[in-house]
């Protein structure tokens, strides 16, 4: 008996010792990376948008439609792309708990990029208010359009478009509950 014991206790304890506890990402941000070369930091982040810096890893990422297998080191995950010009970045993370995503637009200019965060309801928010001044005076109806056309012809040149736009506010939604 005592050599089953003992059998069984080598064969285990290597597995046991090597167990890590699988963290999984729940939320996240995103920063330029530190040696400004026009790539995106992912940083995961608790629910209060402190660093957690236990993962280590690779996760599946989601970056604007392309998955993207992304290693952690410490928290931290460098995207492989880098950002050319000012855009919409729509960053989604999946795992057991659900999908986890957030949209950013990342301003491109002389100092590096500085992403942006979008909230949803800011989505909702602006074209909801423009309707709403066009309907109560007859007269901007048109000029509500134009303006809603373009903003529509804007975002859509820099990368958001219907998918991104509806994940966003599907995201959001669910944030709330």
């Amino acid at each position: 008996m005592r050599i089953f014991l003992y059998l069984l206790a080598s064969i285990l304890f290597p597995v046991l010792c090597n167990a890590q506890e699988l963290r999984s990402i729940n939320h996240f941000i995103v920063k330029e990376n530190l040696i400004k070369n026009g790539k995106l930091a992912i940083i995961a982040t608790d629910a209060n948008e402190n660093p957690l810096d236990s993962i280590s890893g690779t996760y599946q990422f989601v970056i604007n439609g392309f998955e993207q297998a992304l290693k952690f080191n410490e928290g931290v995950a460098i995207t492989p792309h880098a950002i050319e010009t000012s855009a919409f970045v729509f960053i989604k993370h999946r795992n057991q708990q659900g999908s986890h995503g957030r949209l950013y637009y990342v301003l491109k200019n002389d100092g590096g990029l500085n992403p942006i965060a979008i909230n949803w309801y800011y989505l909702v928010l602006i074209p909801a208010v423009i309707l709403l001044v066009a309907y109560l005076f007859k007269r901007l109806m048109i000029l509500a359009v134009i303006i809603l056309v373009g903003l529509f012809i804007f975002n859509y040149s820099k990368g958001l478009n219907l998918e991104n736009l509806f994940e966003t506010l599907v995201h959001g939604i669910k944030g709330w509950y």
